[in-house]
């Protein structure tokens, strides 16, 4: 950010936004104590620095119609640190994460679905990418924890 270390102040303004993406600027100063003017450059600089991202709505997916979440390694036959098999991994709908990972398996991909039929249609639609050799899915049975919120402590000044 302009060279500037990030401070206090702008560790609160991004654990405020990761609580809750929807808090007006108003609000925020007024949880800070500072102008309003003041904590909307502060977070013009975050967002031009590419520290904030974006703001999203998180759903149940459950009471969407997408109650099975599966995790699938994928070994692929592509050149170490090509990613195309995994860009066209992200091009299905069903799939909300790849990550290039180290190791036997090249990827691994967050799905959510329907069902056990839906999942095995899915890792078909996978079987269709060339370079694909093997899958191997871990069906989620219970999920305790799932969050996007990195934790951000605040350095001693």
């Amino acid at each position: 950010m302009n060279n500037r270390k990030i401070d206090n102040l702008d560790l609160t303004i991004l654990n405020i936004l990761q609580d809750d993406g929807k808090v007006s600027n108003a609000e925020i100063a007024r949880m800070v104590g500072k102008a309003p003017s003041a904590v909307l450059e502060r977070v013009r600089k975050l967002r031009k620095a590419g520290i904030i991202k974006g703001y999203e709505c998180i759903v149940d997916h459950k009471l969407l119609g997408r109650g099975l979440t599966a995790f699938t390694s994928i070994r692929v036959a592509e050149g170490v640190g090509a990613i195309e098999v995994g860009q066209r991994l992200a091009e299905f709908p069903e799939v909300l994460e790849v990550h290039y990972t180290a190791g036997r398996d090249s990827y691994l991909v967050k799905v959510r679905v329907e069902d056990t039929e839906a999942l095995q249609a899915t890792l078909a639609k996978f079987g269709t990418i060339g370079a694909v050799r093997e899958t191997n899915s871990t069906i989620v049975l219970t999920t305790v924890k799932e969050s996007r919120v990195i934790p951000l402590d605040h350095e001693d000044e």
